[in-house]
């Protein structure tokens, strides 16, 4: 698989990235299952069972390069190696416009998986011909919300929900803060292996 990662994350687990692929249905069921009901809350904005849907499995596993991905981040020295997942999902009204999401389990927060994931779908975005990302979350959820901020979202209050954007050719966004000083030294590490011979992102 040419978009398959060995790296080590900054606490020095090494980890796999890659796209999510068909044979991952159990194992991304069982991640959402293991989600605490808070976490499953503010994924999907309703109070839900630990059951993921058929129809929410085919849409996140379903690939298409240049209008949505899902990648993970998996520990293979772990029993359950599922640890994080993100998607992004193009605008079809406003195709220089891509929605993103992302989620890490419970257990392994706080530990930069968030923002390799982010990472990745900025340049994996970048490599489609998005110009930027976007993502939408609840007001009450401040931890999310403080740390797009910290890597470098502009965000607005819609009347209903908070709105938040990164313009992907823009890395002087990114504010002095750790979270974004590791998103951009992943961005200089990925960006030759993901967009190849196109331009590249630079810290």
């Amino acid at each position: 698989m040419r978009d398959r990662f060995e790296l080590t994350l900054r606490d020095g687990t090494p980890v796999i990235v890659r796209p999510l692929i068909d044979e991952d249905r159990p194992a991304v069921a069982e991640a959402y299952r293991r989600l605490s009901p808070e976490g499953r809350y503010q994924r999907f904005w309703t109070p839900i069972g630990e059951l993921l849907g058929g129809a929410m499995l085919d849409r996140l596993i379903e690939q298409n390069p240049t209008k949505h991905v899902t990648w993970v981040v998996l520990d293979p020295a772990r029993d359950f190696p599922g640890v994080g997942g993100a998607s992004w999902w193009r605008n079809a009204a406003n195709p220089a416009e891509a929605e993103i999401s992302a989620m890490v389990l419970d257990a392994d927060q706080h530990r930069g998986i968030g923002t390799l994931l982010l990472a990745v779908m900025w340049l994996t975005a970048l490599r489609a011909g998005v110009e930027q990302l976007v993502a939408y979350m609840l007001q009450d959820n401040r931890r999310a919300a403080k740390w797009v901020q910290d890597c470098g979202a502009i965000g607005e209050w819609d009347g209903y929900k908070l709105v938040f954007r990164w313009d992907l050719h823009d890395l002087d966004i990114l504010p002095a803060t750790p979270a974004a000083a590791d998103l951009a030294s992943w961005l200089a590490e990925l960006s030759p292996r993901i967009l190849g011979d196109q331009e590249t992102v630079a810290s």
